[in-house]
């Protein structure tokens, strides 16, 4: 097996040779060339016919004559104009071709399900970010072996359900339902188990085949992940998860911020791994780190994807984060760093100019560097405190490095409080923590942290409540609303009809522990 990984080792350093030839790499550029291959792929479609793409690219500015006839779409919008004829069985509908799978997801701030298009072509696209990604790894030195051993990845069922006409399910489900005949060898959990819909079945099932397997990478959503990691380390006795998998290297994690993690992943651990992030949404492969980046991401720009960015303020965003009817939209080469947007994609699965609900921000506009800092709808801002999923999941942080303490999991929501306002916090830890010292302490840090909330908390935030809950409440929670498991993700601000569930769900909660 040293011999296959020094092989495999050679193959991936020899495919960075031409990454590392293009060190000038202009990402302006690529964005450019995308967006001309896409309209030019797209054109015969009903879409493309319906909004001129032959025109448009007959143009001399591309860009500005695309952003001038093609309006914005949110899903709703794109699904019912256009989406519900694929989902329908039609044909070149808004990509050519017949789409296969759809992705279901309903994000963290939705009720239903959204049904997203996964296109051959966007398969291909998520498959050669994902090689990509992978061939980075030469950059950290890993021995030969590391390249030999298992790569657990843990995401929905690839039991996809079908309907007659096209397959749905989970965007995990689908690429590891897809993947390559070559890595099947390296894949875990394998196709048996993960075709398992059950959360609890799949997860005994990885548990018991845990030490016939030689991990040296794991990928996933930090929470199960970090559930996976202490139920195996539980069943066999050992002190940490390097006990069963002494190779293990490497941790891909998305999805969520992974500060509020890493206290309870170090104690996990037996020997240092190292992190990296990916940015795949159930509409394409986004962005994922560089050896050579710190702290953010870079923005994959000639893959399949043509990016564009409204500034997140109040001029384009209502107070529920629903875009206004004509935002500001600025190109790569528009932005800024340091500024909060919201991210359009046109994609080679059939999205156009459409909103994915997701918040970034550059730290580097040369490189394309970015970070997430939330999503559209679940920044909290009721009187224009503007706090950022950024915001909380720091000040998360730095109240379980100050206490010792680690909070998996945890949610805010906006409530009145005598004709003005308050935050309240819903604190998931199995840890001893007092709410009221905890709601002291995230105060403290947010006004460090927010000069907006720092203002606001003088006059019209009055208070600032928190309320600590087993952890297994909210899992309880999720998989009562069907999102156990795999890549679903607690919502990190809870609103309206959601904070009335989780409410009524605690009340619940602490009916059934009296009795």
């Amino acid at each position: 097996m040293p011999i296959l990984g020094s092989i495999i080792k050679t193959a991936y350093t020899l495919r960075q040779l031409p990454l590392d030839m293009k060190r000038n790499y202009n990402p302006v550029a690529a964005q450019q060339k995308e967006l001309k291959k896409l309209l030019t792929r797209a054109q015969e479609t009903s879409f493309g016919v319906n909004y001129y793409f032959s025109d448009i690219l007959a143009q001399k500015d591309i860009i500005q004559t695309f952003q001038k006839n093609v309006p914005l779409f949110d899903y709703n919008k794109m699904f019912k104009t256009w989406w519900y004829r694929s989902l329908n069985g039609e044909s070149w509908v808004s990509w050519p071709g017949r789409v296969k799978y759809f992705a279901l997801t309903s994000g963290t701030s939705e009720a239903s399900s959204k049904h997203i298009p996964v296109t051959p072509d966007m398969l291909r696209a998520i498959r050669k970010a994902s090689i990509r990604q992978l061939v980075m790894t030469t950059k950290y030195n890993f021995p030969d072996e590391f390249y030999s051993k298992g790569f657990l990845m843990i995401g929905g069922s690839t039991h996809l359900q079908y309907n007659g006409s096209y397959y749905k399910g989970d965007l995990s489900g689908i690429t590891a339902s897809t993947i390559p005949f070559w890595f099947q060898h390296f894949y875990k959990p394998g196709r048996q188990i993960s075709k398992e819909e059950e959360w609890s079945v799949k997860l005994n099932e990885i548990v018991k085949n845990a030490k016939d397997w030689d991990i040296s990478v794991i990928v996933g959503v930090p929470a199960w992940i970090q559930i996976i990691l202490e139920k195996i380390i539980e069943y066999y006795g050992v002190r940490n998860i390097h006990e069963i998998w002494p190779n293990l290297s490497a941790y891909v994690h998305s999805g969520v911020a992974i500060g509020p993690y890493l206290n309870r992943f170090d104690q996990l651990f037996g020997k240092p791994v190292v992190y990296n992030e990916s940015y795949l949404a159930s509409e394409g492969y986004i962005a994922y780190s560089h050896p050579e980046n710190k702290t953010g991401m870079t923005l994959i720009t000639d893959n399949g994807i043509f990016f564009e960015f409204i500034p997140f303020n109040n001029e384009n965003f209502d107070s529920d984060g629903n875009m206004m009817p004509h935002p500001e939209t600025l190109t790569l080469d528009q932005v800024e760093e340091n500024r909060d947007y919201a991210i359009l994609l046109s994609t080679c699965a059939g999205a156009w100019r459409y909103l994915i609900g997701d918040t970034i921000r550059f730290i580097s506009k040369e490189n394309a560097e970015i970070v997430l800092t939330g999503r559209t709808k679940s920044f909290l801002s009721l009187c224009g405190e503007h706090l950022s999923q950024d915001n909380m999941n720091r000040a998360i942080k730095m109240l379980e490095d100050q206490l010792g303490i680690h909070i998996s999991e945890f949610t805010v929501a906006g409530i009145n409080y005598h004709s003005l306002f308050a935050h309240k916090w819903y604190l998931g830890t199995d840890d001893p923590l007092d709410a009221e010292l905890a709601a002291q302490k995230l105060d403290e840090y947010l006004k460090e942290l927010n000069d907006d909330y720092r203002v606001e908390r003088i006059e019209a935030i009055r208070a600032i409540n928190a309320e600590v809950l087993p952890l297994h409440t909210f899992y309880d929670w999720m998989k009562a609303h069907g999102k156990e498991g795999g890549a679903h993700k607690f919502p990190r601000v809870l609103k309206k009809d959601q904070l009335t569930e989780w409410e009524e769900h605690i009340r619940s909660y602490k009916n059934s522990e009296s009795k």
